[in-house]
This record gives structure tokens, sequence and C-alpha cells, in this order.
């Protein structure tokens, strides 16, 4: 039997977001840095296209956007969160849950990882180890589209 994959398509707004400026201390961000982070990435906008098992994922704050594309299950390049070079290994970890373990290209430091769910209640929770928790609902132009 074939697995459903789920759909994390969309245009997610955040609603909550727990220990960011934590996170980035663990990571050794200076405290000016944090300050001038915390407070630009306080409404990221998520935008997740999706073909099958792979994402394409934009996140925009007032200072800067990323964007990663992956396919679960095949290692990718990308950069933690405070801009360190790593090699990321997505996988399900459940049938709505996508894990991603991180590992630095070049250095030392705290491991890094994080976690994208939808919950039945549709929202999309981030988690990025060690320490944050950031909860996302869908943009409300798209619930008035279904």
């Amino acid at each position: 039997m074939e697995r459903k994959i789920p759909d994390f398509s969309g245009t997610w707004e955040m609603k909550s977001s727990e220990n960011f400026e934590e996170l980035l201390k663990v990571l050794g961000v200076n405290v000016m840095l944090r300050k001038i982070a915390v407070k630009a990435a306080s409404k990221p906008l998520v935008e997740i296209t999706q073909d099958g098992e792979t994402l394409s994922i934009k996140t925009s704050t007032t200072v800067r956007t990323t964007h990663i594309t992956f396919t679960v299950g095949q290692e990718f390049n990308e950069t933690t969160v405070d801009g360190r070079p790593c090699t990321s290994f997505p996988r399900w970890e459940t049938d709505s849950k996508i894990s991603c373990e991180q590992t630095l290209q070049k250095g030392e430091g705290p491991k890094t990882s994080w976690t994208r769910e939808i919950t039945s209640d549709s929202k999309l929770i981030l988690l990025e180890r060690p320490v944050c928790k950031r909860v996302y609902f869908v943009h409300v132009d798209q619930l008035q589209a279904v």
C-alpha cells in the first residue's frame, strides 16, 4: 500500500515563536545580531510549493529571504539559521512530519536540526533544535479559496 504524502503547500504566517533568541544564543550569535535577528524574524512569511516529495520553501523577513529546495530522502546543502554551511538529510519521521539532521561542512558547533509537521488542525509547526518552536497558520486568502 502506498503512503499518502501530506500537502505542505501554501503561504504560511507565523502565529507564535518560542525561544528563537535562545536558539541564536546557543549557536553563539552575538547579542547585537540576536536583537536584530529577533526583530527581523518576528513575522516571517513562508511560501511552500510541493511536487510529491520535493518541497521548495521560501522564507521572507524584513531583512532577508532564504530559499531551499529538497527531496525527502536525499541529502542537500543549505545553511543553518546562523549562516553556517551544512549538509542536510530530510526524512519522514511520521506520516505528517519531516525531520532533518544538519551536519556542518566545516568547523565545529552545536548540533542542529529541524522538523516541519502538518497538524490535524492545519497548523505548520517548525522546530529548530536545540530550543526553538514556531507555529504557522495557512494564509487567510487560501482558506477562503478552498
